[in-house]
């Protein structure tokens, strides 16, 4: 009976543990679905490896990534791992705006031997 009453408690709290982890997991990969389903042509994603493109064109299973201008790669939409907000985009452009760096020019330090 001792045993019964520890080993129940710790029963009870690792059922719970996995409930909620699977819960977690659950919402994560229909998140990630959910993105996948989302995606459209000229959206600006990054992919699982970090590099960022514009997509070019979509099938069921491939999106191509116009990753320079010109330069369009084909990827799995697997590696698709978010899309990149148009708010941050215009917001990094203002912060260049903004930025007034004025050219100074270097003294020549060449000195002729």
């Amino acid at each position: 009976m001792g045993e019964l009453t520890i080993f129940l408690p710790l029963l009870i709290i690792m059922g719970a543990f996995m409930f909620f982890a699977s819960r977690r997991q659950k919402k994560a990969m229909q998140a990630t679905i959910d993105l996948h389903n989302s995606l459209q042509i000229g959206d600006r994603v990054h992919t699982t490896s970090g590099l960022q493109g514009t997509i070019t064109g979509i099938t069921d299973d491939n999106v191509d990534l116009e990753i320079a201008p010109g330069v369009v790669t084909t990827w799995m939409k697997l590696a698709v791992r978010d899309k990149i907000a148009d708010d941050a985009d215009d917001l990094g452009e203002d912060l260049d705006d903004d930025l007034d760096v004025e050219e100074t020019e270097r003294p020549n330090t060449k000195t002729d031997s």
